[in-house]
């Protein structure tokens, strides 16, 4: 007997949450695009992608009453697509490839739209989380000069590659070939100089290396080819240099655009907390020019001075660009460092725990709190106390893990709240801990028959 299936269930009798979804297959050349309901009963078709084919696309969407779109995050074939959509008024999703996938034997394009565009309509897909245009703007450029950064970096390379083919040790004499010393010893060699000598009175006085010592590692041999690599690469360093100088006054020209939530003459931007070095020697390090202040434009972007989080000093550019300012987009802090893949998973069959442990996920916002957690192995705040407490506990990958979640937690809280970080907090959780460690040892003490007693007291102040 053939069971009833009720109006308006799906496959498997699921409810339809979005009935006028529809489904897309992003490729590089064509579309294959399949929605609920087509009048002309073609409810799947193939578009090319030129401009002209997404538009004629998008009417043909339209005419189908869709509301709702998803799509596989395809390289960054979806972006034009998207932002044709999303103009258009309707609601673009992109959604993860590992969510979807097909039954077997039927994986080609055409069955493909059609399965997203079922998914979609029972809720089986969650979109993507993606930030306001303004913000895609910024994330952009920063990761445009992130790439410049790299490829400057590999232009080092390949200068020391050269010095080393001639036997030219001043790259570990110096420890900066691209410093004032450096630049100048390369120039002076790519312009015919051979004396080295003459090389090593180029020497800043500030160099720990004494001129002996730079002389002597300047003893080598000249061959032509080594010395075209050598100026071939010094020219694309600096060219990079100069593309990365561009893109930083790009970004700051962006970053200009956006309404201030904090304005520093009116709410003047709180006292740097930070006396171990100064906030332009900080900016330097991180790769900042000088005119451009990380630390204003951050505090005008999210209201709050969110570089007192330790770790966060150089990284708050790159956490605007990949997360935005708008953090209601996630209910709570638990929901936020759970997107981050920042907190512990579990794989549960049958009762029994099959997996325990940290999801594999490619998040950018994600790894730079992972990277602020691994600066602060040295750090003396209390948040550097706790992850050297957890390394000793937990190791160094699950320490760094348990520690970017706290600070994303910290993150989260001071930018939807707009409160400014408080180390006195800390510093007094830190006390709570030292007395219950202090009650734990005198305890253990005395269950072995010792008696604790402070460095530097009288041994009546024990009895007493």
């Amino acid at each position: 007997m053939s069971r009833k299936r009720n109006k308006g269930l799906s496959l498997g009798d699921r409810p339809v949450e979005q009935p006028c979804a529809a489904g897309i297959d992003i490729g590089a050349r064509e579309i294959f695009v399949a929605v609920h309901h087509d009048p002309d009963e073609k409810p799947v078709r193939r578009f090319g992608t030129f401009t002209e084919d997404l538009e004629r696309m998008t009417d043909w969407l339209e005419r189908c009453g869709v509301t709702t779109v998803a799509m596989e995050s395809t390289g960054v074939y979806w972006i034009p697509l998207y932002e044709i959509l999303d103009r258009r008024g309707l609601k673009p999703c992109v959604v993860n490839a590992r969510h979807m996938k097909n039954v077997p034997g039927r994986r080609t394009d055409w069955h493909e739209c059609q399965w997203i565009q079922f998914l979609h309509s029972v809720g089986l897909l969650r979109a993507a989380f993606r930030p306001e245009d303004q913000v895609c703007a910024v994330r952009a450029i920063l990761r445009h000069r992130q790439q410049l950064v790299e490829m400057a970096a590999q232009h080092v390379q390949h200068m020391q590659k050269s010095l080393t083919q001639m036997n030219l040790q001043i790259q570990h004499v110096i420890s900066d070939i691209t410093g004032t010393t450096g630049l100048a010893i390369l120039d002076a060699i790519l312009a015919g100089e051979r004396n080295p000598a003459e090389l090593a009175k180029l020497r800043d006085p500030r160099i720990k290396a004494s001129q002996a010592t730079v002389q002597k590692s300047l003893f080598g041999n000249w061959r032509e080819e080594h010395l075209f690599t050598l100026g071939q690469s010094l020219e694309l360093y600096r060219s990079y240099q100069g593309q990365i100088v561009a893109a930083e006054q790009k970004i700051e020209s962006v970053l200009d655009q956006f309404t201030p939530r904090a304005d520093p003459e009116q709410k003047p931007l709180p006292a740097d907390k930070k006396k171990n070095r100064s906030s332009a020697k900080r900016r330097r390090k991180a790769g900042h020019p000088a005119h451009f202040d990380v630390r204003t434009e951050a505090y005008k972007l999210f209201g709050v001075d969110v570089t007192q989080i330790p770790g966060l000093e150089s990284n708050v550019l790159p956490l605007f660009g990949e997360v935005g300012r708008d953090m209601t987009r996630w209910p709570t802090a638990d929901h936020f460092v759970a997107w981050l893949a920042l907190c512990p998973d579990n794989d549960i069959s049958g009762g029994r725990v099959l997996w325990r442990g940290v999801r594999k996920a490619n998040n950018r916002a994600g790894e730079i709190f992972r990277m602020a957690a691994q600066s602060l192995h040295r750090s003396q705040t209390p948040i550097g106390n706790y992850l050297r407490r957890l390394k000793a506990r937990l190791g160094p990958a699950g320490a760094i893990t348990a520690t970017a979640r706290k600070i994303a937690t910290i993150f989260y809280s001071l930018v939807r709240s707009q409160v400014e970080f408080d180390n006195s907090l800390w510093q007094a959780s830190e006390a709570e801990r030292q007395q219950r460690l202090q009650r734990k040892l005198t305890s253990q003490a005395r269950r072995l028959g010792y008696q604790l007693v402070p460095i530097g007291a009288s041994p009546g102040a024990a009895n007493a």
